[in-house]
């Protein structure tokens, strides 16, 4: 497939609280664009406030996709992701429209964006049947220690209660000898689109305040009902409510922590999981970065932007 025939797709990443909503509706607007949300917990429906989800208000118009799809007590895969998302782009194509992808979650963008091919993955049907037996008999700890033992990097990054993802990562191991982010390497990475890929930074002292103030935002707009909410519904072990913002205040209504311990918590993993965005987006993308530290300055950077995919792309900007 030629550049030309590539279908053209404008993504905005970034770490939480840069100023990725505001920065999005900007350049839908210039560009005659419908959104895609690249965030994996925004999928989910009753997960507003502690996913940042855009309101209806915010939107200002602008189509949104991929909002609101799935129950809390329902599993997303990247696999699914890539799925929708590239289906939706092809839509907003047809509408005449450019397809603007935002979001954090670096994997679940990479994945639609080259050329994964989940349905090559290996797996062992009796041997995930096994892990499985093992996971009810032992526990989830118990599984994911033995992930800890032959795959730490992923370990790391999966939750023990995420015990669907454990396994496919044991699975995984266990078929090539390979660790899950070894196998991720070895995929294709030919864009499979005709990209701008723009990212948002910021200093970053000046955006963990801006996260820490985020989360007082949003225990004022209600976050601590709307997660009791879930609670109280028995959405428990399930990946959804393993997104920060739910899993500490899970604590606090288990009675493990306090209530402001739990939210100095929900701080500090709000800010090392910008860290570990910036880090990702910057290891695995090529990416031209935009920094929005000067508040002033925004109408300048979005201009900046706007020039650099115009010519990215071949688009016109309807400034």
């Amino acid at each position: 497939m030629t550049r030309m025939e590539k279908e053209k797709v404008i993504v905005l990443i970034g770490p939480t609280a840069v100023g990725k909503t505001n920065t999005s509706i900007e350049l839908a607007k210039r560009f005659d664009g419908e959104i895609i949300s690249g965030d994996s917990m925004q999928i989910y429906r009753k997960m507003d406030i502690g996913t940042a989800k855009i309101t209806t208000d915010e939107m200002e118009g602008i189509p949104h996709h991929l909002l609101d799809i799935k129950d809390p007590d329902e599993p997303f895969s990247v696999a699914e992701f890539q799925q929708l998302v590239r289906k939706k782009i092809s839509e907003i194509h047809s509408r005449g429209k450019i397809p603007l992808i935002v979001g954090g979650t670096g994997l679940y963008i990479q994945a639609v964006l080259y050329d994964y091919h989940f349905t090559e993955t290996p797996g062992d049907e009796e041997y995930r049947a096994e892990l499985e037996a093992q996971g009810d008999k032992r526990g989830s700890v118990w599984l994911h220690q033995q992930l800890e033992k032959v795959d730490p990097i992923s370990a790391k990054n999966i939750h023990p209660n995420n015990i669907r993802r454990v396994i496919r990562a044991l699975e995984i191991f266990h078929c090539t000898g390979k660790t899950m982010s070894e196998y991720q390497e070895g995929q294709s990475h030919e864009l499979q689109y005709d990209v701008a890929l723009v990212g948002l930074t910021m200093d970053r002292d000046i955006l963990y305040k801006r996260i820490n103030l985020r989360v007082d935002v949003m225990m004022n707009l209600g976050l601590l009902d709307e997660v009791k909410g879930l609670y109280d519904e028995g959405v428990k072990d399930v990946q959804s409510v393993q997104a920060i913002g739910y899993k500490e205040l899970y604590d606090y209504f288990d009675g493990k922590i306090g209530l402001d311990q739990a939210i100095e918590t929900l701080k500090q993993n709000s800010r090392r999981y910008a860290k570990r965005q910036l880090t990702w987006f910057r290891n695995k993308m090529a990416v031209t970065w935009y920094d929005m530290t000067e508040g002033s300055q925004h109408s300048k950077i979005i201009d900046d932007i706007s020039e650099f995919i115009a010519g990215k792309l071949q688009l016109k900007s309807n400034k």
